[in-house]
């Protein structure tokens, strides 16, 4: 052992701060966590030994304080700090910073990420390295015509044109015809400049569907340089990945051995220490050239941890401490497939936009085929000001369908509530035909219709299964507060027990639910549809039906005035609508209150409208979904009580309207 790694601070946040913690754990190294405001409720904070707050909430106040970081790490005995991924991750100022400071860096050296930073640099690196690179041409900021199409013609139609630092795909063009080239680069560099400083791009063969395959490379201070095999990332979003897998589909074993090589030859190229990544471009064809390389862990490293079970973090720190690569790391293999779907708290819909706010569960099947990598838990908060990652769900099997199959299960089963996420999206992936019939390219969403693949709607019987499991939890609850004996029924009157009526609103559409449990007649009524029950066996959390002669199991969360409802047949998630809400003291005559807590996002009405019944007048969004507040008779309005954007609360007055009384009344 080359140095003393005792404890480490782990200079990152969420799940790979968790998962850093647990690798530093099974080699009995202490750890120190980091955490802003914002995190401070996440899991990793209490998973460390000891944590320390960094007060303000974004990444510039906190994650990105690389002096800060490392005043804390000494100040607590640490003998290293591992950055994760993001952040500091790839800066060499800070890899160097740490080092000087006497603290080990758990990543590359210093020189090996200022190499790989520029992505110009880096082609010429890896072309004198004989790694295969794709045509390109570095472009000065002013140029002229002539030459750029010289240039581009000398790649070959059509062109990317990229910009030398950062990535993102901001400073990002594609060129397919020379009248486009002009203007795409004068772009490019404008966006660069703004985006990185820099406004440097080059010029490179654009490979029309290209697969993102990359390679696992390990490194030790004694000049051993190993791989791990490949990985497939190609399904992506926005040039952020959302599907990765181990290993890739579809490579023969020459393409395979060739990929390795290159990494490798990468790897020594830059004299690189500790775990990278090497990714490329891989065309139709099987030709492939250089894209970039990632000095440090990647997000989907778990793949290649479950398929040739080596833990990718606890070998970071072993290589930090100056030990040569293990013969497992030399001699490993492939067994079997993994494949990865990172869950993001994002609206699909709405052009995946981040989501923020209060998780009220998020659970995952227990199975030992599974793995969850998470950064939250019941309860966590997600904030506005990081990535909106919430997991990563790895599934393992024998086969790639295998793997695939468990993977949409496991996803379909799980327990997410409180948010909106690309669940369902993933879902559909991973039952897609076409990921299913072997390996995709990085233009697949855009090839499908991604809304469609994201909508997973009930079918009208097992929505109406779910309508009555709520009522029955619902049934229940009321049950546990209610003053009368317990031998006497909900609702009993002398002549029997009534009906009892629930209104449960999803999306646009508000149900009516009736439950009718009496000696001589079981039977509910959905939407005006009546259905018979037998088997009832229901508490407030676990609800047993049978309908028209189906019995199903449901899984029934309640928080406040939200239901949410899972079972084998899918997910659902409701607000309970009070029909006769309370307008609170001094509220006027005629007053149209908000049934539930929400945030308006239309007002239809202005006073002296008059209105017919059923008219729109305010929209609510509540959980995600909006509830339109319509006129209950023809009137005029007389007062408008709120605005778009204002957060109201259930029986808050929204409109107050005036009835409107025939002449001859």
């Amino acid at each position: 052992m080359g140095r003393r790694i005792e404890s480490v601070l782990v200079a990152n946040r969420g799940e790979i701060a968790a998962r850093i913690i647990a690798a530093a754990r099974t080699m009995d190294v202490a750890t120190v966590a980091v955490f802003s405001d914002a995190d401070e409720g996440l899991p990793f904070v209490d998973l460390a030994d000891r944590a320390v707050r960094l007060p303000g909430v974004t990444p510039a106040e906190t994650y990105l304080q690389g002096d800060r970081l490392i005043e804390i790490a000494l100040a607590h005995g640490a003998d290293a700090i591992h950055p994760g991924y993001g952040f500091l991750s790839e800066h060499p100022g800070f890899a160097a910073a740490c080092i000087d400071a006497g603290l080990a860096f758990v990543g590359p050296p210093p020189a090996a990420i200022a190499r790989m930073g520029s992505k110009v640099q880096a082609k010429e690196l890896m072309a004198a390295a004989g790694v295969p690179v794709l045509p390109g041409m570095t472009l000065p900021e002013s140029q002229s015509a002539d030459a750029l199409l010289t240039a581009a013609e000398s790649i070959g139609f059509p062109v990317i044109v990229k910009a030398s630092a950062g990535g993102g795909g901001r400073g990002m063009r594609i060129v397919h015809e020379s009248g486009e080239l002009v203007d795409a680069v004068a772009s490019a560099a404008r966006e660069a400049a703004s985006a990185f400083g820099d406004g440097t791009v080059f010029l490179e063969r654009f490979v029309e569907a290209p697969r993102h395959v990359e390679v696992q490379v390990v490194a030790d201070e004694h000049g051993t340089v190993a791989t791990l095999f490949e990985r497939d990332c190609s399904i992506q979003r926005r040039h952020q990945k959302l599907v990765e897998e181990a290993p890739a589909p579809g490579l023969d074993d020459e393409l395979r051995t060739e990929l390795c090589r290159a990494a490798a030859a990468a790897a020594r190229a830059v004299e690189y220490v500790n775990a990278g990544t090497v990714e490329f471009v891989l065309g139709p064809d099987g030709t492939f050239g250089f894209l970039e390389m990632n000095t440090r862990l990647q997000v989907e490293h778990p793949v290649t941890e479950i398929v040739t079970g080596i833990d990718l973090v606890a070998l970071q720190i072993a290589v930090a401490r100056g030990e040569p690569l293990p013969e497992a790391v030399l001699d490993a293999s492939v067994h079997g497939h993994a494949i990865e779907a990172r869950l993001y708290a994002e609206d699909v819909a709405a052009g995946f936009l981040p989501v923020s706010g209060h998780i009220d569960r998020l659970r995952f099947p227990d199975e030992p085929w599974l793995r969850v990598d998470a950064g939250y838990a019941d309860g966590s908060d997600v904030s506005p000001y990081y990535d909106a990652m919430l997991a990563k769900v790895i599934a393992f099997g024998a086969t790639r369908e295998e793997a695939a199959e468990r993977l949409a299960a496991a996803l379909g089963a799980s327990e997410i509530h409180g948010l909106t996420t690309n669940r369902d999206l993933l879902v559909g992936i991973l039952r897609h035909a076409e990921f299913l019939s072997g390996p995709s390219d990085t233009s697949f969403l855009e090839r499908v219709d991604v809304l469609d693949l994201a909508r997973r709607p009930l079918a009208a019987a097992a929505s109406h299964v779910h309508l009555v499991a709520a009522a029955l939890s619902d049934r229940e609850a009321r049950r546990a507060t209610s003053p009368l004996p317990a031998g006497i029924p909900l609702g009993w009157r002398n002549v029997g027990p009534s009906g009892q009526r629930l209104l449960l609103a999803e999306g646009d559409h508000t149900a009516s639910v009736e439950l009718a449990l009496r000696r001589d007649s079981r039977h509910a009524v959905v939407d005006g549809v009546r259905h018979d029950l037998g088997v009832v066996d229901a508490t407030t959390a676990r609800v047993r039906v049978e309908l028209d002669g189906t019995l199903c199991s449901c899984r029934v969360h309640r928080v406040d005035d939200r239901i949410y409802v899972d079972s084998a047949l899918g997910s659902s998630a409701y607000a309970v609508v009070d029909p006769f809400p309370s307008t609170g003291a001094g509220a006027s005559s005629g007053s149209l209150v908000s049934p539930m807590p929400g945030v308006v996002v239309a007002v239809a009405a202005a006073v002296g409208d008059r209105v017919e019944a059923g008219t729109p007048l305010v929209t609510l969004e509540a959980m995600k979904m909006e509830h339109s507040i319509q006129a209950p008779y023809a009137g005029v309005v007389v007062e408008v009580c709120t605005a778009v954007g204002a957060q109201v609360d259930r029986g808050s007055v929204l409109v107050v309207l005036q009835p409107e009384v025939a002449d001859d009344a």
